[in-house]
């Protein structure tokens, strides 16, 4: 059994954890939650002073000799996003640290003071076997505990469901997890039982080996059959609850990309599977923003509006029932691949749309159908 950990330890543990949040490479999550919270605050996590000896150091640098286990790479992505404090005003990675300083490393959310506590929530699992599980996770259920959600979480369900197991231990960042979905998105998820479980599936995910298939119903009719959207994605320069999307060549965000394909057309909305070839922040729900075909009922990027389609009573109407009955980003994780981290073996699972998809997939065609 792991040693428990002191307190010390586990505030480092979680900082790195947030690091990793604003590390997609490392770390691939598609689709990851955004830890701002809903008052649009920063929250200190850690505060570093200079000493009256500082020499003029880099703050990238100067953290990274404070922060056990942080990486200079994570630091900067931190800076980039708003994150690294001096004297209470956020300074890019080059800022130099002079005597006297006081450098704090800010988040949108307040720092968790609790570990993980197994919770009895029913889990919806598709394959598990001494090595990893696959979940399909419903619409609604946020993954990991973060931003004032702490309990009813996935993580909180997987930790009972292994709460037997004496070796797998849910605070431990080297199992469980090995991406993530929006709250919002429904779909399949894999977790790693074993650290090296976790290392192999993440090794996958980094060079882009894995299967993501997801189908999502945008806004919009599309001209071609299919294509493929290439742009970096990073935090939206006024909005940090929204990502965009930049030139491939500037150096804001992570390159991504993904490749699109249309399924059924419904007029003023197109259902379409998107595979994606990189795992970035909301990747999908931004790219498709970006070539102006928002998800249908995507409250955050503008997909609750009527943004296709006349504007009499009737057709309000009918989309006010659509929202009704998909009252979240129509997006789902339907396909995912992967090669099994022991035996090599290529594991494919597919699970079907949920019904408020599909009920709100199935209005649209009878709408259309009936023109």
């Amino acid at each position: 059994m792991n040693k428990p950990l002191e307190t010390d330890e586990r505030q480092e543990m979680d900082e790195l954890e947030e690091l990793d949040e604003l590390e997609t490479f490392d770390n691939p999550e598609e689709e990851a939650e955004l830890t701002q919270g809903s008052d649009g605050l920063l929250y200190e996590h850690r505060r570093v002073v200079a000493d009256s000896g500082q020499t003029p150091l880099r703050v990238d640098k100067f953290l990274v000799d404070h922060l056990r286990g942080a990486t200079r790479h994570r630091i900067q992505m931190a800076a980039e996003a708003g994150y690294v404090q001096v004297g209470g005003r956020a300074v890019k990675s080059n800022y130099k640290v002079k005597p006297g300083d006081v450098v704090c490393l800010m988040f949108s959310h307040p720092r968790r003071e609790t570990e993980i506590i197994p919770e009895d929530i029913p889990l919806d699992i598709v394959f598990e076997d001494s090595q990893l599980m696959v979940i399909n996770k419903p619409a609604g259920m946020v993954v990991h505990p973060g931003c004032g959600n702490y309990e009813g979480t996935l993580v909180n369900a997987i930790a009972w469901h292994m709460k037997d197991d004496p070796n797998f231990d849910p605070n431990d960042p080297t199992v469980g997890l090995v991406h993530r979905i929006d709250k919002d998105t429904s779909g399949l998820l894999v977790v790693a039982k074993t650290a090296e479980a976790k290392t192999h599936l993440c090794h996958q995910f980094l060079v882009h080996s894995t299967r993501r298939l997801y189908n999502a119903l945008v806004w919009g009719n599309f001209v071609e059959e299919e294509g493929r959207i290439e742009g970096n994605i990073g935090r939206h320069p006024k909005d940090r609850l929204q990502m965009w999307v930049y030139p491939t060549d500037s150096e804001i965000g992570k390159p991504a990309v993904t490749h699109y394909r249309v399924l059924e057309r419904y007029g003023h909305t197109t259902l379409v599977e998107c595979q994606l070839e990189t795992g970035r922040t909301h990747q999908i729900r931004a790219h498709m923003r970006h070539i102006g075909h928002i998800l249908f009922a995507d409250e955050r990027y503008g997909g609750c509006e009527i943004l296709r389609g006349e504007q009499s009573a009737s057709y309000k109407a009918f989309i006010h029932n659509c929202l009704e009955i998909c009252p979240r980003q129509a997006l789902h994780a339907r396909t995912l691949g992967f090669q099994h981290p022991t035996t090599g073996e290529q594991l494919d699972f597919e699970c079907p749309l949920p019904n408020d998809m599909t009920n709100l997939i199935e209005k649209w065609r009878k709408k259309t159908n009936a023109l």
